[in-house]
This record gives structure tokens, sequence and C-alpha cells, in this order.
């Protein structure tokens, strides 16, 4: 069941991870270890507009974890999928997703949806493989009226060019079974 809780930010802080953050202290945490806390919350089923004060909210960014459904849907509308899929750094990909309203009234509410490659995945270099984790991170916001009409597109999307950092890459460069063996060197 959903956790209908939601994590306030003091005035003057501001919640803005990285994909790579997400996925790496985020999403990997929330699906290897079994309690791991978390100040993003787990929820079900909402319209985006009912995100409000139960997801984690930094601007007019929302944040959650969601099981991976292949049914989005709630009451008055659904989550579709836009076609772009964006590898992250041999870490994961990124699917966008738009909310549709009724029969096919496309709104504002877009999500980006978090997914972890597997490491076999991550070794072949095939970003196309689905994720091994039963919990996804979405992101969800509603674009601005100036960029209504925009349609979306692999390069419309910025992936803010964002390098991994070392120690980033040396959880990246480990197989699942280094990860219960490994310490990292003293400096």
């Amino acid at each position: 069941m959903g956790s209908e809780s939601s994590v306030n930010l003091p005035p003057g802080f501001y919640f803005s991870p990285t994909d790579e953050e997400l996925i790496l202290h985020f999403l990997y945490s929330k699906a290897s270890l079994p309690y791991h806390p978390n100040i993003i919350p787990h929820l079900s089923q909402h319209h985006p507009w009912e995100l409000y004060g139960k997801s984690l909210s930094s601007g007019n960014q929302h944040y959650f974890f969601t099981e991976v459904k292949e049914n989005r849907s709630t009451e008055n509308g659904y989550w579709k999928e836009i076609g772009v899929t964006k590898p992250i750094n041999n870490l994961g990909m990124k699917k966008y997703l738009v909310f549709i309203l009724g029969e096919g009234t496309e709104t504002n509410w877009v999500m980006e949806e978090y997914h972890i490659s597997s490491y076999e995945s991550r070794r072949s270099q095939n970003q196309q493989d689905e994720s091994w984790s039963k919990w996804v991170l979405c992101k969800v916001y509603e674009k601005n009226v100036s960029q209504e009409g925009a349609s979306y597109s692999d390069e419309d999307i910025d992936d803010n060019g964002t390098e991994v950092s070392w120690l980033d890459e040396v959880f990246m460069s480990l197989d699942d079974d280094d990860l219960d063996q490994t310490s990292l060197p003293n400096y």
C-alpha cells in the first residue's frame, strides 16, 4: 500500500537532484535495501494535480516511488508513453509520459519515469533492457503554457550535462556480488 505522508522542505531548501543522483542514491537504495529510510514517499495511482501534499514536492516538481505498472490509469485519465526513452550513463533509463484526460485530451502534465537497468544490460551497453527492480521513481511536473505546443524528441530533452562523480563510477563498475563486499579506500 502507498504511503500518504509527504515531506515538506524547510524554507530556502530545494530538492534538485540530477538524473544520475535519482537513480544511484534513491532508486538503487529503494530497490536493494528492504528497510531503506527515504524522503521520497511511495504512492499509488493519483491524478497529477493531487500530488501536492502527498509527494516530495520542490517547486513545481513532485517525486514519488511506485511499482512498475502497465496500467497507469486513474478514474479520469491515464499516463501515456510518448515514445521517448533516454539512457542515463549506463545506470538506467528515463521514460517520458504525458497525462491524458478522458478520451484523449492531452494535458500539460509530464512524468519522467526512472528505471534501473540490470548489471547485464549495463555491461553489454544495451539500454533498452527492462528494469530489474519492481520500483520506479517518478518526477511529475506541469510544463509551462509557453511550451504547450511543443512536441518531444530526443534532441529536445536536456540531460543537463551532468557528469558522474568518481565515487559513482566506482559504484557503477561493481557487479551485484561485489556490492556486499566492497569497502572504499581511505584517503
